[in-house]
């Protein structure tokens, strides 16, 4: 058991504030910073500190699987099979979804026949895995997520009352299903600069008309349209954005998101757990490299509803999130202060994060302190592993790895 040192990771719509707040670093950071990796991604992995100095959680695994991993070895070929992060999204997230396990060993095994480089940005698989992924809310956390039921989308075109919407309209309340989906998606994401000129400003004009309406039902609908639009000026993934489930987490929700889920996270801060894997599809709302035809080849365009996923009592203290994936299992404990041991969890492997106050873990004669943006690393070697909060009251996050 070690304290486990996080790879921070810059990107332009990361928050100078929020990451650094929850470490206890000064504010505002020289650049924003949007996510914490704790974890053995090739990419960036976490670093132990031991009494011999820091070394990095992927070769310490990779040195003796076994003994770090347990019996998650041989279920994950020798790999830390998920990823934990501190998400902190002060703009919007490129509108994106994530590869199956088949799609993604195709197209990983594609681009390396190919000999795209791993470091290229024309890169879309930089790993053979999925990436289910999961985030719970530690703020108000606004999101983008699955294609809304089509007839609900009908509903809020007619509410914005837009002429040169109608078109679109019509064709998709006469085919409200996932196949009338995929073609309004497709249409819009490749529609030619020219049309796009005329369809996005009205969509924008419309929307802002509406928003001056007392009859307000889809407001936030609307508003984030805009938010988006100038974010990304000229995008044809805020038309394609308008097709989404708009979804506000309250601190402690959660928002599971499977294979060919199309999303956008677009403010908050949160715990993200996922797969161990970096493959992104994007779509728009990025400067960063778009590929719509091999994005079309993962949607799932199967309308779905609100896809939360509220904290379940786990019948030891902790809430659980209970999701499908078997990479990942991810518990909640909030710990009142005082001297009492609270047990986490026989053996690892897993990490815990603190994002709450301050705590200390026990597994036999070695010890952690944790504080607010801080975690250990629990090897499968580490027994019957307690908590507690003697200064004051604390949450923590137990990472761990699925289910069989």
């Amino acid at each position: 058991m070690h304290e486990l040192v996080g790879a921070l990771r810059s990107y332009a719509w990361g928050s100078r504030t929020a990451l650094a707040e929850l470490c206890g670093r000064p504010v505002p950071s020289a650049h924003p910073e949007a996510e914490l990796w704790f974890g053995a991604h090739p990419a960036d992995p976490a670093y132990l500190r031991t009494d011999s100095g820091t070394r990095s959680l992927l070769e310490v695994i990779s040195a003796n699987p076994g003994e770090e991993l347990g019996a998650a070895a041989e279920r994950f070929d020798d790999r830390l099979p998920f990823l934990l992060k501190i998400l902190a999204a002060e703009e919007p997230l490129s509108l994106q979804a994530h590869p199956s396990a088949e799609q993604a060993r195709s197209g990983f095994a594609r681009e390396n026949r190919t000999e795209v480089p791993f470091d290229s940005p024309m890169r879309n698989y930089r790993d053979d895995s999925h990436k289910p992924e999961l985030v719970v809310a530690l703020e108000r956390f606004e999101a983008l997520a699955g294609f809304r039921d089509p007839l609900r989308t009908v509903d809020l075109f007619r509410a914005l009352d837009i002429t040169e919407l109608a078109h679109y309209t019509d064709l998709l309340a006469a085919q409200p299903d996932s196949d009338g989906l995929r073609t309004l998606f497709t249409s819009w994401i490749t529609l030619p600069p020219t049309v796009l000129d005329t369809l996005l400003p009205a969509v924008l004009d419309g929307c802002v008309r509406y928003l001056s309406n007392s009859e307000r039902e889809f407001a936030a609908e609307a508003r984030t349209t805009l938010e988006l639009a100038e974010a990304y000026p000229g995008d044809a993934g805020v038309l394609a954005a308008m097709l989404l489930n708009r979804i506000t987490l309250q601190p402690g929700q959660g928002l599971f998101l499977a294979a060919g889920n199309l999303h956008a996270y677009l403010h908050g801060v949160g715990v993200e757990i996922m797969a161990n894997s970096d493959n992104v599809l994007r779509g728009g709302l990025t400067p960063k490299h778009v590929d719509v035809p091999e994005l079309l080849k993962v949607l799932d365009f199967e309308p779905i509803d609100l896809p939360l996923v509220l904290p379940e009592p786990a019948g030891d203290g902790s809430v659980r999130y209970r999701t499908p994936a078997p990479e990942f299992a991810l518990r909640r404990f909030d710990l009142t202060a005082g001297p009492a041991q609270v047990p986490m969890t026989d053996a690892g492997p897993g990490i815990v994060l603190c994002t709450v106050g301050s705590a200390r873990l026990s597994s036999g004669d070695a010890e952690v302190s944790l504080t607010r943006g801080t975690a250990a690393w629990i090897s499968a070697s580490d027994k019957d592993i307690c908590a507690r909060a003697p200064e004051e009251a604390a949450t923590l996050f137990w990472a761990c790895v699925g289910a069989v």
